[in-house]
């Protein structure tokens, strides 16, 4: 009698052992071979089954964090008064193309809005102008950039000749007081060589003056003599 019910277990166990290398092999058919690198140490199928599900479940929870965060990032993206439209461009694209990668995305139009709503107030006559002139819902994003790239170099290029312009003009004022001053030294040095000049004019006909005084005395004192 014992020995049937341990033959019987026996059985058993064998069947199991059987479904459960069946089931191990359908599982590692099935799996990719990053996949199969997480559970090949497994010894059933049941613990195979967990420990994917495990994963899975955990991978699931950091995708959706990874969507919040990059959410978060699209809708505070802003573009600062300095930063060039490439510059903007290439991170706004970084955020779309994430959240395209995570299954996650927006429409064509609603990029194309919230890139013009991010630009800088100093942009906002050119946005006004893309809004009246351009169909926004059916304008692609690419589209949009270049519009964008090409006003950015014109303003770049007014920008320089205004520059140059002040520039010069700078540079004229500049030659203009230095020859102003050149001029008003030239004026204060004629000036104090005249004054020295007729200083000298007056020491010396003071100087006559005294020898002439002297000479009219000493001829009186001979007179008085004789």
């Amino acid at each position: 009698m014992r020995l049937s019910l341990l033959k019987n277990k026996l059985m058993i166990s064998k069947k199991r052992l059987a479904k459960n290398n069946e089931a191990k092999m359908v599982i590692h058919n099935a799996l990719p071979r990053k996949e199969y690198e997480r559970i090949f140490m497994c010894n059933t199928a049941k613990e195979i089954w967990k420990t994917l599900l495990i994963t899975h479940q955990d991978s699931s929870q950091v995708k959706d964090n990874k969507i919040d965060l990059l959410v978060q990032q699209y809708e505070q993206f802003v573009i600062s008064e300095d930063e060039s439209i490439d510059s903007a461009f290439a991170r706004f694209n970084t955020i779309i193309t994430s959240l395209k990668a995570l299954d996650e995305g927006y429409s064509s139009k609603n990029y194309v809005r919230k890139f013009l709503r991010a630009l800088h107030p100093k942009w906002r006559a050119k946005v006004t102008v893309i809004e009246e002139s351009k169909d926004l819902t059916s304008l692609s994003l690419d589209e949009l950039i270049g519009n964008l790239k090409v006003h950015e170099m014109i303003i770049k290029k007014d920008s320089e000749i205004v520059k140059a312009k002040v520039e010069r003009k700078s540079i004229a004022l500049k030659a203009k007081k230095e020859s102003s001053d050149e001029e008003c030294l030239t004026s204060g040095s004629e000036d104090e060589e005249y004054a020295m000049a007729i200083r000298t004019k007056e020491l010396l006909s003071e100087a006559l003056g005294a020898i002439a005084v002297k000479k009219m005395m000493k001829r009186s004192k001979m007179k008085r003599v004789l």
